[in-house]
């Protein structure tokens, strides 16, 4: 048995997010690449993903990996899964590893962006990645409140409604907020999220920097461990999974270009 670990990017708007589902729910991530797989290796695959992903949510370094018999030589593999594949999922690597070698005992970190396009027209052309929200946005605000989000916290307040029991501690190493030509995006580094976080966050610091939410009450939010204390989760399409680190060095690199 040979162990192949691939790197695959997906634009979610027409998927219905990673995890495999009947068929009647949609194409997802992981359905596809296991019937595309299973036909370029001539046997069935079962693909084991490192991270999991939403309908409408997007993916620019999702990690997987699936074990084969087959004999298919392991740089063919990008090229050869693209007739296999809606347009709208690419394998854009794959290398050979260690068979015991797992894409979610192995992980340091998590990349994430969410990206708001904060103008009172929308933009036709890039609707598809963004949130869009109308009223001017406090960016200093939102930069104050997302500096309280840093650190290890029990993040109960931020986690999505039917969350699979998990430890809520986690850590975030790095919140950035930039803006160009009124797209905002906020990037976050941390070493796990709970189910629907970073769009919490998103929708968190949207409401700082309408004014709803002062920055400095981010502290007791946390620590009243009640999502009801926020308000609406952001919406899908403006977020993407950026990077998922197997190594120290990469993930300080990440946290590194954020605090720049």
């Amino acid at each position: 048995m040979r162990n192949i670990r691939i790197i695959v990017a997906y634009d979610g708007t027409h998927l219905a997010g990673y995890q495999k589902q009947p068929a009647d729910k949609g194409i997802t991530v992981q359905g596809a690449l296991e019937e595309g797989l299973s036909k370029i290796c001539n046997e069935p695959i079962q693909v084991y993903g490192a991270s999991r992903t939403d309908a409408g949510v997007h993916a620019r370094f999702q990690v997987c990996a699936f074990q084969t018999s087959g004999n298919i030589p392991v740089e063919n593999i990008p090229r050869a899964m693209i007739a296999h594949l809606p347009k709208d999922i690419v394998v854009v690597e794959a290398i050979e590893i260690p068979l015991d070698w797992k894409p979610r005992h192995n992980i340091f970190g998590k990349a994430y962006s969410y990206t708001i396009y904060n103008r009172l027209i929308a933009d036709p052309l890039t609707h598809r990645y963004h949130w869009h929200v109308k009223k001017p946005l406090h960016i200093e605000a939102m930069q104050e409140g997302a500096r309280y989000l840093e650190g290890t916290h029990d993040f109960t307040t931020l986690k999505g409604a039917n969350t699979t029991p998990v430890d809520p501690v986690k850590t975030i190493y790095a919140v950035g907020i930039t803006e160009h030509h009124g797209h905002i995006r906020i990037d976050v580094v941390g070493d796990g999220f709970l189910y629907h976080m970073v769009r919490n966050i998103a929708g968190l610091l949207v409401d700082i920097g309408l004014g709803r939410i002062d920055p400095r009450a981010v502290p007791q939010l946390l620590l009243a461990k009640d999502r009801r204390r926020i308000g609406k989760t952001a919406p899908p399409q403006g977020l993407v999974l950026e990077e998922i680190f197997f190594t120290d060095s990469s993930m300080e690199a990440a946290v590194q270009r954020i605090k720049e």
